[in-house]
């Protein structure tokens, strides 16, 4: 799944209309010589799984559309500290006006991958899929969704209209999951996933139709049950209190996908520096 040029466009736009302000970089303009140039490389202080490169890249060329630009690593490859990312080489003021902008958005875009990245390697074997979620910063999730893929995670529905997931106040409202089921039947809508907090509950999704159960904080034991209840009707997915030191556990407990909110939620920034070349 591509990113949509129209989606980043927008996010840049957005972004560097709030860091130029109404007179933009009033500080470099003040002391930089406009014909000032710089020779700039882009580089990991730490380990990390890279990603948006190219969008930083896209930042610099809208403050200095004459430099020239190289991205040295493809998104979702793992680099160590020290590892150059881009090189940079044009005018001083318009690459200093984009830098922080840009340094932003590679930072929590490969924050995200790099997170998602070690998530993923936990359940490495399992045959379980790691799946992101709507958890996402506002007017950032095309942009983080997109970094979880980079780190190896499977999307799950981009928005609201983009799947059916009847969760528990859907249910309640409905007057149960077998109701909330064939209202959604009834709509016309298909593939429709249900919220479960129960074993009981798995059973009455899965009798209504359900092809696909989310097991909402399930401990292991319900997990292992629900599995067998299941006996492969519908693909289950785990979700709910996920960390890395339980994920292998609720992996092996035979579920289809587990859904992780925090590595698009509180993935931390990670260390990315911009320096003038050989120094």
């Amino acid at each position: 799944m591509p990113l949509s040029a129209h989606i980043v466009n927008r996010i840049i736009d957005a972004a560097l209309a709030e860091d130029l302000g109404r007179d933009g970089d009033i500080t470099s303009n003040a002391v930089i010589p406009e014909d000032a140039r710089l020779d700039l490389v882009m580089a990991a202080r730490e380990d990390i799984v890279v990603c948006g490169l190219d969008i930083a890249a896209e930042v610099f060329r809208r403050l200095a559309p004459q430099a020239r630009i190289k991205c040295e690593i493809p998104d979702g490859t793992p680099v160590v500290a020290g590892t150059a990312l881009m090189r940079l080489e044009g005018p001083a003021r318009g690459l200093l006006a984009a830098e922080r902008t840009a340094l932003n958005l590679v930072q929590h875009l490969s924050g995200i991958a790099t997170l998602t990245r070690t998530y993923v390697e936990a359940i490495e074997g399992t045959g379980a899929v790691l799946l992101d979620t709507r958890k996402t910063v506002p007017g950032l999730r095309d942009l983080a969704k997109y970094a979880a893929r980079m780190g190896g995670a499977a999307n799950h529905r981009m928005r609201l209209d983009d799947g059916v997931l009847i969760k528990d106040n859907h249910i309640a409202v409905a007057g149960g999951a077998g109701a909330a089921m064939r209202r959604a039947v009834k709509a016309g809508l298909t593939h429709i996933e249900v919220e479960c907090d129960t074993v009981e509950q798995v059973t009455q999704a899965l009798d209504a139709g359900a092809g696909r159960v989310l097991l909402d904080n399930m401990d292991l034991a319900a997990l292992r049950r629900a599995v067998a209840v299941n006996a492969g009707r519908a693909k289950l997915e785990a979700s709910g209190g996920v960390n890395l030191k339980n994920i292998r556990a609720i992996a092996d407990t035979g579920v289809d996908f587990i859904s992780v909110g925090r590595i698009t939620q509180s993935a931390p920034a990670v260390d990315i520096g911009l320096d003038l070349e050989g120094e």
